[in-house]
């Protein structure tokens, strides 16, 4: 990975970090993308001190805020030519409805336009990068919903688990959309499941996630297990030039009926679109 540019959301902590630290461990320029400065600053000088890889580098921005993303692409673009590797890994989830400073529900605006509004603001700089990869971060819990178009930000119920794995589900789709509009240009998109991984994201969302996690964290997979299938997308020859799957333990597998229908895949994405404010 040397020569290489990769961005990683989410980095200061969990899966993110460990992709971050394994990244950087293979002699890739690093850059961070956290919410928090402090928090990213700690987990980069972290990064740089246990690796001996003194290119990793800091934006900061929440993915949950369309100017922030622009901000931090603007910044990156400032700083870098080249951009070879996007991990989204950046994520989160509300326990009551909450909108984001743009008005859309934050579980959905952090953990689907996030993605969404990121890569493409990034396309260009992965083209002239190509080959260039992209890794979505999705969950198992995509099997348990179905797209309702009607609720699509919990406008009518919102339910804490139900948003989440909406959200997830909607990082299929969008990596299935992306892989075919990227078809043919050295761009490859891919998305995995990390599996049931005890990380500070359980502590943060709210009191019945926080008592499951404290109940049965022990049976949960370190971060480091769950970020092996990301670095695994991110930097493994067996993968270049695979596109449009769907990654469990280093192995392709078929994601949810409803997330191989195309026709929706393609709605979502004008309806993504529609909720851009950037001009």
């Amino acid at each position: 990975m040397r020569d290489k540019i990769c961005m990683v959301t989410g980095a200061n902590s969990g899966i993110g970090k460990v992709t971050a630290i394994e990244l950087a461990r293979m002699g890739a320029t690093v850059v961070m993308v956290c919410r928090s400065k402090e928090k990213g600053e700690k987990a980069a000088a972290e990064i740089a001190g246990s690796t001996g890889n003194k290119s990793v580098h800091l934006l900061v921005g929440d993915m949950s805020s369309q100017r922030d993303i622009l901000d931090v692409v603007n910044k990156f673009e400032q700083q870098f030519d080249s951009l070879h590797v996007l991990v989204n890994n950046a994520g989160g989830l509300v326990p009551a409805r909450e909108l984001s400073v743009d008005g859309i529900e934050k579980t959905f605006a952090t953990n689907h336009m996030g993605y969404f509004i990121l890569t493409n603001l990034l396309l260009s700089k992965l083209a002239k990068s190509a080959p260039s990869r992209i890794v979505n971060v999705s969950s198992a819990v995509h099997h348990y919903v179905k797209l309702d178009f009607d609720n699509l930000q919990g406008e009518k119920k919102y339910k804490q688990f139900q948003a989440y794995s909406l959200s997830k589900l909607a990082n299929v789709f969008f990596t299935y959309e992306l892989a075919r509009r990227m078809n043919g240009t050295g761009v490859t998109v891919n998305c995995m499941e990390p599996g049931a991984v005890y990380t500070h994201f359980y502590g943060n969302s709210g009191v019945g996630l926080k008592a499951f996690s404290a109940l049965f964290g022990w049976t949960m997979r370190p971060p480091e297990k769950g970020a092996e299938t990301v670095v695994y997308l991110a930097a493994s020859p067996e993968v270049e030039g695979v596109s449009g799957k769907y990654f469990k333990d280093k192995k392709a597998v078929r994601s949810s009926s409803v997330s191989n229908d195309p026709e929706l895949a393609a709605r979502l994405w004008n309806v993504s679109e529609s909720l851009v404010k950037l001009k």
